[in-house]
């Protein structure tokens, strides 16, 4: 669970984000979209179940931040180990930062909203379910179609990237993967990259769930503030939490 102000504080970093990888017509696209979502993005959770990753208010933008952070690490191993590499930075930002955003919701209506069974949330960790309001799409179609409803335009190699960012966990993929024709084949290694990446922002969120209060694996917590201005930014903020969780 985030604190109000770690939520804020994330947030920011995620809109930082945007301001440092992108320019010019691409970037004012992005920001006007993030604007549109900032109330809900910010309290969205990254999973529906406790025992996935980051099933709680703030867990959607931390798991963006933490597979950002993951992504230039692993980058850097594919290079240190000699992969070919054919793609840019701003590309390999754009489809990581992305892979997630259809668990956003739609343009109006969230993706998850709160269980309210509380035999289902204390028996089997669905923290959340599914909106039934919205239509049916997977999460990287939507991710696909909430970019092009902004008019954020991406390059084929993002594309490809963002959409295998779940590598063989989504049946779709299994083509893209495992080609046995060689013009078939990926012609870059972004999507292994960003899926690694993936891969370890996830499990590594899950730990901290699972070995939440070990000495070994200490929870984030934020640090409490004496900044009058600032505790009435973080009171608003659990005000709001309230109103939407609790």
């Amino acid at each position: 669970m985030l604190q109000a102000n770690k939520i804020e504080e994330n947030w920011e970093s995620l809109i930082q984000l945007i301001e440092d990888n992108f320019e010019g017509e691409r970037k004012e696209k992005l920001l006007e979209m993030y604007s549109h979502f900032k109330e809900r993005m910010m309290f969205a959770p990254a999973s529906s179940k406790e025992h996935f990753h980051n099933a709680f208010p703030g867990g959607y933008v931390e798991h963006v931040l933490n597979i950002t952070n993951a992504v230039k690490k692993v980058y850097q191993t594919w290079v240190d180990c000699g992969g070919h590499i054919n793609f840019t930075e701003e590309e390999m930002m754009f489809a990581t930062i992305h892979h997630d955003l259809g668990k956003v919701g739609g343009v109006d209506d969230d993706y998850y909203i709160p269980n309210e069974s509380d035999w289902h949330r204390k028996n089997q960790g669905k923290i959340y379910g599914h909106n039934p309001n919205l239509s049916y799409m997977n999460v990287t179609d939507r991710s696909m179609w909430l970019l092009q409803h902004f008019g954020i335009k991406m390059t084929d190699t993002e594309y490809i990237g963002l959409k295998l960012a779940d590598g063989l966990y989504e049946d779709g993929n299994k083509s893209y993967y495992m080609s046995y024709n060689p013009d078939f084949e990926l012609q870059s290694n972004l999507p292994h990259i960003i899926h690694q990446a993936d891969m370890i922002a996830s499990k590594t969120e899950r730990d901290a769930w699972k070995y939440n209060g070990d000495s070994d694996s200490p929870p984030v917590v934020a640090k409490p503030t004496n900044n009058i201005k600032e505790q009435k930014q973080v009171d608003n903020l659990k005000n709001k939490f309230d109103e939407l969780f609790v």
